[in-house]
């Protein structure tokens, strides 16, 4: 298949992101791009100002195209694939005056769409549903994401206990997933200007790793620069008791073993104990899902970090998805989990900064997918 490079496409609007004026695309210096699984991903685009102004200002900023809360979405052709990078909203202008012609700079920075879900607070009570039912009632408020949702089956009746919400929609569907030991984000769907919101296991079923991050090994060399690093103090052993409501004695509670998906041929067995808060009343399934929770926070001890070029790579890396790294030596070859991507695009260039996590060391097997 030939080489057919990468294009970046930039769609902005104030409620459907539309192609770009030409003015806007040719002022354009650079786009980045963040991709996070703990927080919100953002960007943030670079523009020269000075070229095209009246005599009260520059046009870029007269137009209100770039104003908050105007929608953006950002999108790379890469050997003819679309990727969409990121749908986003406006937030914020950092202007820098200069001068030299030309040398003004505009720099407009934003967050995923799912920052609406983050905009009010709320006084809700939510009955006869389980946290997943929650969840879903709670999306229908947002007809532009479609929910991709697990669904939970502990579902307690009124009389036993009903749901307050005193948040955000975002901080309260967190709080759902942390005590379930889920994780909830939005990110991209493949159109621009739609996107999913996922809630659920860390590691989605169904999802194949991504194609691999290759080191020496020829023609097949796809990083920059790659390297590891292995903390035996990063992994956690959580205690948990709970009271009997009987005999009123402390009962601990076996930990879970993880649902994540185990990574490593030598995981990494933890050196520090931690005992985890606020479980005496809490039944033994909800008690062990919370030490399940603070077991996953804490069970990575090797990461990885590197750089590659997106034409070699042929594609854009993806957080919160795992990725095969082949070329650097069965201690450091294997599957990781993707946990954040910086993408960086200016005319000629396309780079992609990330971090890599696993829970320990050696690949499950010899060979990795390329």
């Amino acid at each position: 298949m030939p080489d057919l490079g990468v294009r970046l496409q930039l769609l902005i609007g104030s409620t459907l992101p539309v192609p770009a004026p030409y003015d806007v695309v040719d002022a354009l210096l650079e786009v980045e791009v963040t991709n996070n699984d703990e927080r919100r991903d953002g960007f943030q685009l670079t523009f020269s100002l000075g070229k095209k102004r009246t005599a009260r200002d520059y046009l870029l900023l007269e137009s209100g195209l770039l104003d908050p809360p105007n929608r953006v979405s950002i999108l790379v052709i890469i050997q003819g694939l679309p990727q969409v990078l990121i749908n986003g909203m406006i937030t914020r202008h950092d202007f820098t005056a200069s001068n030299g012609p030309g040398q003004s700079r505009l720099l407009v920075k934003g967050e995923d769409t799912g920052l609406q879900l983050d905009l009010k607070s709320k006084r809700d009570v939510h009955r006869n549903l389980s946290d997943s039912g929650i969840v879903q009632k709670i999306m229908l408020n947002y007809p532009e994401f479609t929910p991709v949702i697990t669904p939970t089956t502990d579902m307690p009746t009124e009389v036993q206990r009903v749901v307050p919400q005193h948040e955000t929609d975002l901080a309260f569907i967190q709080k759902l997933a942390r005590r379930n030991s889920f994780v909830f984000f939005t990110e991209p769907a493949p159109l621009p200007g739609t996107s999913i919101a996922y809630w659920g296991p860390r590691d989605r079923p169904g999802l194949l790793p991504q194609r691999a991050i290759t080191q020496n090994m020829g023609s097949e060399t796809n990083v920059d620069q790659i390297s590891f690093g292995f903390d035996g103090l990063g992994p956690v052993a959580p205690q948990v008791t709970i009271s009997d409501p009987i005999t009123k004695l402390d009962l601990p509670i076996p930990v879970p073993s993880l649902l994540q998906a185990t990574l490593s041929a030598q995981p990494t067995t933890p050196l520090r104990q931690q005992p985890v808060e606020d479980t005496a009343n809490l039944d033994p399934i909800q008690a062990a899902l919370r030490a399940l929770m603070v077991a996953s926070d804490s069970a990575d001890a090797v990461d990885g970090t590197g750089e590659l070029d997106a034409a070699s790579y042929g594609g854009a890396l993806r957080s919160r998805q795992q990725v095969g790294v082949r070329g650097t030596g069965v201690t450091h070859d294997g599957l990781y989990y993707v946990k954040t991507v910086t993408h960086r695009i200016k005319r000629g260039e396309y780079k992609q900064s990330f971090e890599l996590k696993r829970g320990g060391r050696g690949a499950l097997s010899p060979l990795v997918n390329p």
